[in-house]
């Protein structure tokens, strides 16, 4: 396999700019700072008139974990069928139980939904939250899951690299690791030396709303030199980014 590249995307305007850099894929969210949440059908319709490259549609209805009661759980596989149905190229999603391991029954249903449309099922980052990531791994591989989302069960992909690098050796022939959090070109040349072939980044940059901060009302999310700021994906990074991990 060759090295990919997937860009994290917030909007229309973040595809066009991962794909203009040089992305392999798209993951598309919408509201990055609570981790990514599902997007519209009106921009996934709109990206997939726009790019070329496949596009991987976030389904996660709200922020914190990912223990979902049931009826959160039938809304989920109803975003995952409509975006399917609306050209997505695959699903991220995760499913746990509140002991922290794999949510097998719900995982298994997601996974048969979208194989049905025969496209790709990606267990997102709630693998960084399970107890036991060997356990949760072989787990997913039982279930289908065709790849994963990592930072190797750390803060970051620097931190985790170590468990990177043991997930790809022994499980990297039976499930996609995609390495992500934290994914630069800082770091980039020693994920992919570990034997890493495909990472996960968000290419960020801030831009600046004049209109966020008023007075006393604010809808700031970001603080600091970013409280008047929105993230979005940054075309130069992305451009450095493939440059290195397509050489």
């Amino acid at each position: 396999m060759k090295n990919k590249l997937e860009v994290c995307c917030g909007s229309y305007q973040d595809a066009l700019a991962a794909q203009a850099g040089g992305a392999d894929r798209i993951e598309l969210n919408t509201t990055l700072h609570l981790g990514g949440l599902t997007p519209s059908i009106v921009i996934l319709e709109a990206v997939k008139k726009a790019v070329s490259i496949p596009v991987v549609c976030m389904v996660r209805e709200r922020g914190a974990g990912f223990c979902y009661d049931e009826t959160e759980c039938e809304l989920l596989y109803l975003q995952a069928e409509a975006l399917l149905q609306a050209g997505a190229d695959g699903i991220a999603f995760g499913f746990l139980h509140a002991d922290h391991t794999i949510d097998r029954a719900h995982t298994k249903k997601m996974v048969e939904l979208i194989h049905a449309h025969q496209k790709e099922a990606v267990f997102h980052r709630a693998f960084d939250c399970v107890k036991d990531g060997e356990a949760s791994i072989r787990c997913l591989i039982e279930l289908g899951v065709d790849r994963v989302l990592t930072s190797g069960l750390s803060r970051s992909v620097t931190e985790g690299m170590d468990r990177l690098k043991m997930l790809q050796k022994r499980y990297g022939d039976q499930i996609e690791i995609l390495a992500g959090c934290g994914v630069n070109e800082g770091n980039v040349e020693l994920l992919l030396a570990q034997g890493i072939k495909q990472v996960h980044s968000s290419c960020k940059t801030w831009i600046k709303d004049p209109t966020t901060i008023q007075g006393d009302v604010s809808y700031a999310y970001a603080q600091g030199e970013q409280a008047e700021c929105y993230d979005a994906v940054d075309q130069r990074k992305v451009a450095k980014l493939a440059e290195l991990v397509h050489r």
